[in-house]
């Protein structure tokens, strides 16, 4: 879903651009060390995870912002122009990325990082599965080490301590949701960007309110009183709504469906500071109690710490 900038937003990107070429075509943070630019917030958060006080990293999407209906800002062009490394998350999500980098004539290295992970067709939503977010955090030590020989033993380190807390939490995801009875972990959310969790913690997605992996596209009338009846026939006890995209629609199937409206789980996007899903980990943690306690009908079935 690459857009071709109208005229305004050229002029205010080659603006951008000759501003930033006043300045020294900066590849390193003010303490020497690389600066990295991620586009999403779940890749900046984790990439901050892995680069500790030797990098400094950037992050292009905003918290609860949609990245299927982002649209470039002249401050995306500057600071990919800075970068020694960009780090895309690959897919639809940051198609958008191919138009700053031609307006920023950047000569960062670009790593797309979802082409190291396991994906599930031309599903982009990989990191909704903490062992492709694994699979993703030793590819970001592995480019910033690159980019940073000086300290590659400290990026390795970090990654791999952060690599142990994710597979602690996606064992106790693992647990939370099996103790749940197959017949109740039934999802439905906003559109197509929990298959991968689903896929890992055996949850079955019943439907969803936008039948498409962007939110950029929309639902019928016949599609959405389809959904209603499926929820019905399913017995699904709680519909969730998403973070990063308006509510509306979803409120008016549950009710329709007799159902009920859930908290906002953080799917395309991580939340504000202070929120739950500030962090990639904290996100994964609120996304899996809230489920467990709306699947089950019963709060507090799960606790992850």
């Amino acid at each position: 879903m690459c857009r071709r900038l109208l005229p305004r937003a050229f002029v205010l990107f080659a603006a951008a651009i000759a501003v930033a070429g006043c300045s020294s075509a900066g590849s390193s943070a003010s303490g020497g060390g690389p600066v990295v630019v991620a586009t999403t917030t779940q890749l900046a958060d984790i990439a901050r995870n892995v680069a500790g006080p030797e990098a400094k990293v950037e992050q292009i999407l905003r918290p609860n912002t949609d990245p299927h209906e982002y649209e470039p800002r002249p401050g995306d062009a500057i600071a990919v122009s800075k970068a020694k490394v960009v780090l895309r998350s690959g897919g639809e999500v940051d198609s958008w990325l191919e138009g700053v980098l031609n307006q920023a004539s950047s000569g960062a290295r670009v790593v797309n990082v979802g082409a190291g992970v396991k994906l599930r067709g031309d599903d982009p939503h990989w990191w909704q599965d903490p062992q492709n977010a694994e699979l993703a955090t030793r590819a970001i030590a592995s480019a910033l080490a690159a980019a940073d020989s000086k300290h590659a033993a400290a990026y390795r380190q970090r990654a791999e301590a952060y690599a142990r807390k994710l597979r602690t939490l996606d064992g106790a995801i693992a647990r939370c949701m099996g103790r749940l009875p197959a017949s109740e972990r039934r999802l439905v959310t906003n559109h197509d960007a929990l298959e991968y969790f689903a896929h890992r913690y055996r949850v079955t997605v019943v439907g969803v309110v936008i039948p498409s992996l962007s939110t950029a596209a929309g639902a019928s009338a016949g599609e959405t009183a389809k959904l209603v009846k499926t929820i019905r026939r399913e017995y699904v006890r709680e519909i969730f709504p998403e973070s990063s995209v308006p509510k509306g629609v979803e409120a008016a199937v549950a009710h329709e469906a007799g159902a009920k409206l859930g908290p906002a789980l953080y799917a395309d996007s991580l939340g504000p500071k202070g929120s739950p899903g500030a962090t990639y980990l904290g996100s994964l943690r609120f996304n899996a109690t809230a489920m467990a306690d709306g699947f089950s009908g019963r709060p507090g079935s799960c606790r992850l710490h």
